[in-house]
Formats: structure tokens, C-alpha cells, sequence
């Protein structure tokens, strides 16, 4: 009798451990709501841009850094935080908040935009005439209660407002806020390039009691065209901050100048149409692979590091701060050169 007992309670506990582990597995292999986000990889841009239709021409080269950013399971979550060039990421901190096929669509905007303003920089400090052109504004997203919520999407163009056009986003802004909050308004748009039109009351913006908005995040759409023909084709690659080292390429491949110079030249950082380089996410993985392509100077983007501006960083560290410190542990022999602006950079290598 007894050992019955013992023979059942070993059975019990057998299918009890085999439960377990099939558990134990299944939590390894199904998808968990993270990403892991690690060192990606530069690339030289003469594979991507070409200038009057052919590759530009420039001793050395100009690289894009770039992250990789996937979703994780429980195995791989394991392993990501083992690795200390790699960084958990919830969902909102990956996406911003949006869904992922919205994600992907505000980052092929970005890439546009950027890729747009380099050339508007580019062309501007070679002296080459070009002309930049208002198409409206980009939709980024659409607050919850918007009343355009179920009309507008992201990746729409808004092309005017009440009939009215205006010659940038601010001028969109300016209109709809001399207006009080519930006031109709009728956007014209595309989406997926077909006109259309949409009524709605305006709201309060996230975040104020009385401010009117139509509820979306913006931002502006702009062709950049000249007789010195630029294109990019980025592939996979998105997001904004290429802008730097696309403005870089586009004007060594215009100017007589050999600002490259034999050197392999890596950075990140936003450009805008004044060329202010702007900050970004991931510098410390794009210093490592930077590194590991055999660069020797890489960009990175400068704001001082004040108590108010720390309070907004992420890790509490400024991009140029945590290049610096990737530099030190990963990649000693590579100079990190922080820039405000386009010229600062043009000076670096010009001077060094």
C-alpha cells in the first residue's frame, strides 16, 4: 500500500515537473511586448545616393550608422539583457506610443524629410540654385479624442484648411489657434494620393485645457528639387537621423573640394532646412559599429549639458555625453566630434 502511494506521488510530481518545463519553453519561444535594440550597422552612402544619376565621387567615405530594433521572446529577452551593447525596449519606448505599422510609416516620413533637407543644405552651401517646395503637412499621429480620428491617418498630407494654404506647418498652427476650441473646420488631404476632404470641431491639444487643435501631431512635407539632380534610395533603412551624414555626402559629391580626404567618416545626428544638426536615439551602439567599419571620426550631435536640458535626456546624458563614454569603452582609437551644425562639421574636416 505504501509504496502505491509513493508510486502515485512520483507520477504526480513527474507530470507536475513535465507541465512545468512545456510552460518553462513555451514562455521562451512566444513573443513577448519588448525589443531589443543593438548595434546595426554603417554603410558607406555612395551605395544609396547618387548625384546627377550617377554614384558621387569621393576619396574616402561617408557612412550611415544604424540600429537594430526587433521584437524579442523570453529566450531572447534573456539574452539581450545579458549583452551590455543592447537595450530592452518596451513597446511604447520602441514605438513611441504608436503601433507598429504606424511606427514604420512615421519613419519612412522621417527618412523623406531628411533626406529632403540635406539636399536643401547640400545644394545651399555649394552654391547650386534649388528649390524647395511646401507640399502641406505630414500626419504623425491623431490624439484619441480628435474628431478627424477616424478620417485621418498617419502618413496622410494635409494640403489646406478651410480652403486656406499656407507656406508651412507653423502657418497651419497659427490659423487653427486664432480659432476657439469647438470651432468646425474642414481639412483637405490625401491619403494614399487622392484628394479628400473631412469636417470636424477642433479639441483641446493633449496636455492643455484651451489650446485648439484638430488633434495631430505634424510635421512638414517638402520636395527639394534642382538642375543638380540628387536621389536617395534608402531601402530599409528609416527614421531621421541620417540627416548629418546624407547632407555630408550630397555636398562632397557637388563641391571641387576634397573634404573626405582619404578618411572613413561616420556620424549621426537630424538636419534641418538651417542645418542645425538635431539629437538622436542609440548613439552608443552607432559609435560600435561606426568602430567596427573602421572609422576614425564620427559626429556626433551637441546641446550643453545643463540641469534643464539633462532633464529631458533619456539616460540623463546628452548624445555627445554618451558617445564619448561608448568611445572610451569600445572604440579608443576613433575621434568623437560634437556638432551643433552642419558647418561645424565641414570645419572639423576641413581644419583636422
Amino acid at each position: 500500500m505504501g509504496t502505491k502511494k509513493v508510486n502515485k506521488k512520483y507520477k504526480r510530481l513527474k507530470i507536475v515537473g513535465i507541465i512545468s518545463l512545456v510552460l518553462v519553453l513555451i514562455g521562451l519561444v512566444i513573443p513577448l511586448p519588448l525589443y531589443a535594440e543593438s548595434p546595426g550597422e554603417a554603410d558607406d552612402l555612395k551605395s544609396y545616393i547618387k548625384i546627377d544619376g550617377k554614384k558621387p565621387k569621393a576619396d574616402g567615405k561617408y557612412m550611415i550608422t544604424a540600429v537594430y530594433l526587433s521584437k524579442v521572446n523570453g529566450l531572447g529577452a534573456i539574452i539581450a539583457a545579458l549583452n551590455p551593447t543592447t537595450t530592452l525596449m518596451t513597446s511604447r519606448e520602441a514605438n513611441g506610443g504608436s503601433s507598429a505599422s504606424d511606427s514604420q510609416a512615421i519613419n519612412k516620413i522621417y527618412m523623406d524629410s531628411a533626406v529632403n533637407e540635406a539636399k536643401a543644405v547640400a545644394y545651399k552651401e555649394a552654391k547650386v540654385p534649388y528649390k524647395r517646395t511646401f507640399n502641406g503637412i505630414y500626419v504623425m499621429s491623431v490624439q484619441e479624442n480628435s474628431n478627424f480620428k477616424n478620417k485621418l491617418r498617419v502618413g496622410d498630407t494635409v494640403t489646406a484648411v478651410d480652403d486656406k494654404q499656407f507656406s508651412s506647418a507653423k502657418g497651419f498652427q497659427k490659423y487653427i489657434r486664432s480659432n476657439k476650441v469647438g470651432t468646425s473646420m474642414t481639412i483637405t488631404y490625401k491619403q494614399n494620393d487622392k484628394p479628400k476632404t473631412a469636417t470636424g470641431k477642433s479639441v483641446a491639444l493633449t496636455g492643455t485645457k484651451k489650446l485648439p487643435g484638430i488633434g495631430i501631431a505634424l510635421t512638414d512635407s517638402v520636395d527639394v528639387s534642382s538642375p543638380r539632380q540628387i536621389s536617395a534610395n534608402m531601402g530599409e533603412i528609416s527614421g531621421p537621423s541620417g540627416g548629418l551624414m546624407f547632407a555630408l555626402q550630397m555636398y562632397d559629391g557637388l563641391a571641387s573640394e576634397n573634404l573626405a580626404n582619404g578618411r572613413k567618416i561616420a556620424g549621426t545626428g537630424t538636419i534641418d532646412k538651417n542645418g542645425r544638426v538635431g539629437e538622436i536615439g542609440g548613439i552608443d551602439k552607432k559609435v560600435i559599429v561606426a568602430h567596427d567599419a573602421g572609422a576614425k571620426v564620427f559626429f556626433a550631435p551637441y546641446i550643453k549639458p545643463t540641469k534643464q536640458n539633462l532633464k529631458y535626456e533619456p539616460d540623463g546624458k546628452t548624445n555627445y555625453q554618451e558617445a564619448v563614454k561608448a568611445a572610451k569603452k569600445y572604440a579608443p582609437n576613433m575621434k568623437v566630434v560634437p556638432v551643433k551644425t552642419f558647418s561645424d562639421a565641414l570645419t572639423y574636416l576641413r581644419t583636422h
